[in-house]
């Protein structure tokens, strides 16, 4: 027998036995990975190389079957998390942080794209495994399985204003979701907005309960002062 009469089993076959993206150019249908959600995923491509003087915005998404991670003891796992991050990971700094509903902000200094990988790989590890551990199904059992159904979304931070708006945002984000109006703090207790010292006018009533978040200082000149050439953060802005 020819060999040549086995070529099409080399590539995909639609349900109808006929190759899927055999022309040049043409889409291939249905292949790749399957969407984790109804939203898209953070495409598996190449990422942009980040150096140690630059801070990085990173986005990460929870699953959709869980209600919200902004509550007490979804707090006390992320807070969890980020002591394990710090104990284990050096070069890699998680310095500002707010949780919301489906997702968490985070702003994060990174020797470079291997560290930064490692330690989002650490962090999202321990949290998705204390967040199992505080969460309870519908049903009451413990849940199991992933929490952060993506890759996450990093952009490199290069300009003072780039990161001073960015801070902002991501402090400042609970009032972008209008969470704000849920509670009588004037700071976001679901962030690390608290150890921040740029605010605009910095004191707050803060109960003695309140257990501070563990995060690192900022080592980048960007996220360290560079940012306040731009001003002082304004803790009643609404970010847009």
């Amino acid at each position: 027998m020819r060999q040549s009469s086995f070529a099409c089993y080399a590539k995909p076959l639609d349900k109808n036995g006929q190759l899927r993206g055999a022309r040049k150019g043409e889409k291939r249908r249905n292949v790749g990975r399957p969407p984790a959600g109804p939203r898209s995923s953070e495409r598996h491509q190449t990422r942009e190389r980040f150096g140690r003087c630059a801070p990085i915005h990173v986005t990460l998404r929870i699953r959709g079957d869980i209600s919200s991670i902004r509550r007490h003891v979804a707090m006390v796992a992320i807070r969890k998390a980020l002591v394990t991050t710090a104990k284990r990971r050096a070069h890699f700094r998680i310095c500002h942080f707010s949780v919301q509903r489906s997702h968490l902000h985070l702003i994060v200094e990174a020797n470079d794209n291997f560290v930064l990988a490692k330690g989002m790989q650490g962090f999202e590890i321990s949290a998705a495994k204390h967040l199992n551990a505080a969460l309870r199904r519908a049903d009451g059992g413990r849940r199991r399985g992933t929490v952060f159904p993506d890759r996450y979304h990093a952009v490199r931070l290069t300009s003072p204003r780039q990161v001073r708006n960015t801070i902002n945002y991501v402090l400042n984000n609970w009032r972008h979701h209008r969470e704000d109006r849920l509670v009588s703090w004037r700071i976001d207790p679901f962030s690390s907005a608290i150890t921040f010292d740029g605010w605009r006018d910095g004191r707050f009533l803060i109960p003695p309960s309140y257990r501070v978040p563990l995060v690192w200082s900022p080592a980048t000149w960007l996220l360290a002062l560079g940012w306040r050439r731009s001003g002082l953060i304004d803790p009643a802005d609404v970010p847009r």
